[in-house]
């Protein structure tokens, strides 16, 4: 019991730690989205449209780059927090070593398969022949920043779960910065287009990545050594199982990404848009969508350390407070966000540059009916992260996997069939309907089991 009464994250009230984590955290999920939308930007005002649909078919390798960085990075902080709640300050630098080790490792190998194999894998996204030379100078620059993107990504979690989000914070806000100013000289100054974008990322991503490994050289709360970072399958596999659920959310958004662009390629040339727009279109509203889900699952993310600190310290009631807190939050922000999306669709899509008649169409259709559902699409990501967070991953993992893989890609592939480009409009928003609905029921199967859920808070 000494071990939380020293740990803030056992005694400080819950709204004061979700604030400290979750702000931080929100943060640097944003950055992440900023460096996808910043380079829309830029590019929609100097390349244009085709330089639009280009980003959207390189957006499942950055997918990728996060699914990895959120398998080792929330696995590794999770591991971390649980093992010092349970007061084994021993064994715990293991799983922060080992999960630098990896992301660092696994960033090495996705850089090296997409330098490989960059045109057949822009093939398999989707690219249409006048997107593919734009798609292929921009992926084949910024896979060299794979390694460190990934570090940068995950190793920004296990800087906050040393107690430091807002050094985490620091760091993603430097690259995000660093990217921003480079764009405007590389793209606006330079006139460098999508070779000036992408050298803009990866150099924003290197300088975040090596003030990741400049902290972890002193972190805080343990000492980590040598031995520590050499991987051991007992400290990886656990990582690996609490990151599951993240991984595989952020896995079934590549997967629907591919079938996306392929099916709006496919269904688009039948329509009265053609292939580029639907795509690039539906590239910046994923973007868009990125801002929305980054504060969700920044806020997800900041309950993390205090679920699982406080779990594995068996301070129950701490727990469900912070979580109906964040659940809270995250029902005001969606209505909100919700409002917005209604109102102002083609305000925001100028912000891409601009575009035909049928572009815009397209793209204010498509922005509204997809976001006609964001007001609940927070319970999804909340409730599998608490699942996972509390050493339930098995639970987080299949919620995770509800609105991506189990309801969405369906609908995507059986929909269309019958109704054209429309039906792969509709497939989102009748997922999120599904998922959302799914979700809140196994959430009170579950939680009804656990007794310190009918507890009376104290």
């Amino acid at each position: 019991m000494a071990e939380e009464m020293k740990n803030p994250l056992g005694t400080k009230p819950v709204g004061t730690l979700l604030r400290k984590f979750a702000v931080p955290s929100i943060i640097a999920m944003m950055v992440g989205a900023v460096y996808n939308i910043v380079d829309q930007f830029f590019i929609g005002r100097s390349v244009g449209e085709l330089g639009n649909a280009a980003t959207n078919i390189a957006f499942p390798l950055s997918i990728s780059c996060i699914s990895i960085a959120l398998l080792f990075g929330i696995g590794g902080a999770s591991a971390f927090n649980l093992t010092m709640g349970e007061g084994d300050s021993e064994k715990a630098p293991y799983f922060i070593g080992n999960s630098a080790t990896m992301l660092f490792s696994c960033g090495l190998i996705l850089s090296i398969v997409a330098e490989t194999f960059l045109p057949t894998l822009l093939t398999l996204f989707g690219s249409p022949d006048n997107v593919f030379p734009y798609a292929q100078t921009y992926t084949r620059i910024t896979a060299l920043g794979f390694p460190l993107l990934i570090l940068s990504a995950g190793g920004a979690h296990l800087i906050r779960a040393d107690g430091s989000p807002k050094y985490s914070m620091f760091i993603n806000l430097t690259g995000a910065i660093i990217n921003t100013g480079l764009d405007a000289l590389f793209v606006f100054g330079f006139k460098w287009g999508m070779a000036g974008a992408a050298w803009a990322t990866v150099i924003g991503q290197y300088i975040s990545g090596i003030l990741v490994i400049s902290y972890l050289a002193r972190y805080k709360t343990v000492k980590l050594e040598f031995k520590h970072f050499i991987p051991r399958f007992e400290y990886v596999g656990r990582n690996a199982s609490l990151g599951t659920a993240s991984f595989f959310n952020q896995i079934a958004m590549m997967v629907v990404q591919i079938i996306m662009n392929n099916s709006l390629k496919y269904y688009g040339a039948r329509s009265v848009y053609g292939e580029s727009i639907p795509l690039a279109c539906v590239g910046i509203v994923s973007k868009v969508g990125m801002m929305f889900f980054s504060v969700i699952i920044g806020i997800s993310q900041g309950l993390q350390p205090i679920a699982s600190f406080n779990y594995g310290a068996k301070q129950y009631i701490r727990v469900r407070k912070a979580t109906v807190l964040a659940l809270s939050i995250c029902a005001l922000l969606s209505v909100c966000s919700f409002a917005v999306f209604q109102i102002f669709p083609l305000r925001i899509i100028k912000l891409f540059g601009s575009g035909s008649p049928e572009y815009y169409d397209f793209a204010v259709k498509y922005f509204r009916i997809y976001f006609f559902f964001v007001f609940i699409n927070f319970v999804q990501p909340i409730i599998s992260n608490f699942f996972t967070a509390t050493g339930r991953p098995r639970i987080g993992m299949f919620l995770s996997l509800t609105r991506q893989i189990i309801f969405f890609i369906p609908l995507l592939l059986i929909l269309p069939r019958f109704f054209g480009i429309d039906g792969i409009i509709y497939s989102g928003p009748i997922a999120d309907a599904i998922a959302a609905f799914i979700t809140l029921i196994i959430a009170v199967f579950e939680l009804r089991k656990v007794h310190y859920w009918k507890e009376e808070i104290a």
